[in-house]
């Protein structure tokens, strides 16, 4: 069941102290591919307070981001298999043992890392499993995205609630989920379809998941997908193609 959440002014209370919560292991997973300019000020802004880990996966990078991810506290793993969804399950490959959470959060600093606090707080209080930052919820942030990210969006979470009836309103990246709930998904992709991917199997698999409204800025540098023609359609086309897999798998169990 998807289930949405309205960020209001009430947001700075949100910032708890989770080291009072019980649960004191929550791991940052953050890919990274030529992010030198961006990469320590997503790290700086990450609330330390209630974080054990952080991973940069570096992906290949040919700069300076690995370089700078160390000298800003984080552990950093190299991916050489290229590709978001790599990176992310090399990322896993390395949670240190007792890891009760996972946030994804990416590395080019339009996300809001210090709003991890809000991710966070709903799985923490045990009414979600997956917690998805949506970055739809008003104009202004709707407006710093591309008009393909727009329209990517609208299609994809159209036709997961038309095939399976769960309203998701973004395929944001920046989320948190139950590091039990995520080794249940048994996750995959290895590229494009990594987002789509957990959303979809996070359904069929019952997860509690709620969506809450995070803040979203224009990137540091190039996007190396929306911010190409290649990898505009590439990316597309793998979410489209996930999307109908799992359609046509679950249409076949149903008719057995």
């Amino acid at each position: 069941m998807v289930t949405n959440s309205r960020l209001g002014s009430s947001a700075a209370k949100d910032s708890i102290e989770m080291q009072a919560t019980g649960v004191q292991q929550i791991a940052v997973i953050i890919p990274a591919l030529n992010e030198e300019k961006s990469i320590q000020l997503v790290l700086q802004s990450i609330p330390r307070n209630i974080v054990s880990q952080i991973i940069v996966v570096d992906n290949g990078s040919t700069d300076r981001t690995s370089e700078f991810a160390i000298l800003a506290g984080a552990q950093v793993v190299h991916e050489t298999r290229r590709g978001y969804g790599s990176a992310c399950l090399s990322g896993i490959r390395n949670l240190r043992a007792g890891t009760d959470m996972v946030v994804f959060l990416d590395a080019d600093f339009s996300d809001f890392p210090e709003e991890l606090q809000i991710l966070v707080r709903p799985i923490l209080e045990d009414r979600a499993d997956l917690v998805l930052g949506t970055r739809m919820h008003d104009r202004q942030t709707r407006a710093t995205l591309t008009v393909q990210q727009r329209f990517g969006n609208w299609l994809s979470v159209r036709l997961i609630s038309y095939f399976w009836g769960w309203h998701y309103t973004d395929l944001g990246p920046f989320r948190a989920i139950r590091r039990r709930s995520l080794e249940m998904l048994s996750m995959g992709d290895r590229n494009f379809g990594w987002t789509v991917e957990m959303q979809i199997k996070a359904g069929l698999a019952g997860l509690r998941t709620l969506e809450i409204p995070v803040h979203y800025r224009p990137r540091i540098g190039r996007s190396k997908v929306s911010g190409t023609v290649k990898g505009t359609i590439l990316a597309g086309a793998k979410i489209l193609f996930t999307i109908f897999r799992y359609a046509l798998r679950t249409r076949f169990r149903r008719t057995d």
